[in-house]
């Protein structure tokens, strides 16, 4: 039971993440009943919107040019994530000449790193990578593909993935700096190479650089943390766990060198999730 609730958030989430979310730009629906059924779940009215693309679906021919697009549409909706999957699987097989197929991939990769799947999040943005070489979807579809492939100990393979995603940022500076943490931790020297020797190893002074995160969350209940480490992720903020001495959990999003930076993204948080989100120093 748990388990299936479970996916129903993270389907729900990956909708909300889709239909509000402004930094990820996927093509823009064409076929006015289907932007008809996603202005209505936007609107608060998903079921409505849902029964409009599933009469759609039911009555256009396969070969119809709008029924991939539909597919799309279906997946933003679904109840929950085996449908989401089924529906985008389906147009990256069955349409995958489509101008639907590279937003179905980015968001089968956005959906399995969510569920905590870096195997399959690393296949999905392959296949956008290996097939879709011109799609302006690539660099989104790469950072996530880069985070899983540091969770699969490919440090190498990650490294290339956050360039490529910095190399495809264009002016989008939010999206900039999240890949800039990544890209700095790439650029620095192994563990093994840069570690002194224990005879020669300075001791702590205390006084070195500092970084900036938003706080988000601070509880006891590990539930608590899954969920808002989720619906964080699947909203595409680089969300993680710190745990203090007194036992609590607090969810922090990312490491930024300026309070500056930190701000906006707390802003960001608050504007988006509400709550009282707010910046840390962090070591």
């Amino acid at each position: 039971m748990r388990a299936g609730q479970s996916a129903r958030r993270t389907a729900g989430l990956l909708v909300l993440a889709v239909l509000f979310s402004p930094a990820v730009r996927l093509s823009a629906q064409t076929d006015s009943r289907l932007v008809g059924a996603l202005r209505l779940a936007q609107s608060g009215q998903v079921d409505s919107g849902r029964a409009i693309i599933r009469r759609l679906l039911a009555t256009l021919p396969p070969s119809d040019t709008s029924y991939p697009q539909a597919l799309l549409a279906a997946a933003k909706v679904a109840p929950d994530a085996a449908t989401v999957g089924s529906h985008l699987n389906r147009v990256v097989v069955e349409y995958g000449t489509s101008p639907w197929a590279d937003d179905a991939l980015l968001l089968l990769t956005q959906l399995y790193y969510a569920q905590r799947d870096p195997a399959q999040t690393v296949q999905s943005a392959e296949h956008l990578n290996r097939d879709y070489p011109d799609s302006p979807l690539r660099p989104r579809a790469d950072f996530t593909a880069a985070r899983a492939y540091f969770e699969l100990k490919n440090e190498t393979r990650g490294c290339q993935l956050i360039q490529q995603a910095l190399d495809g940022a264009g002016d989008d500076v939010e999206f900039k700096n999240q890949v800039g943490f990544y890209a700095a931790r790439c650029s620095a020297p192994s563990p093994a190479a840069s570690a002194p020797s224990p005879d020669t190893a300075p001791k702590p002074s205390g006084s070195g650089p500092h970084a900036y995160a938003v706080q988000v969350l601070a509880v006891k209940s590990a539930a608590q943390v899954d969920d808002m480490l989720t619906r964080l992720r699947v909203m595409g903020f680089d969300a993680r766990v710190v745990r203090d001495s007194t036992g609590y959990f607090k969810v922090r999003v990312g490491r930024y060198a300026t309070r500056e930076e930190a701000t906006r993204t707390q802003q960001r948080l608050k504007t988006k999730m509400g709550g009282q989100p707010f910046v840390v120093d962090e070591p």
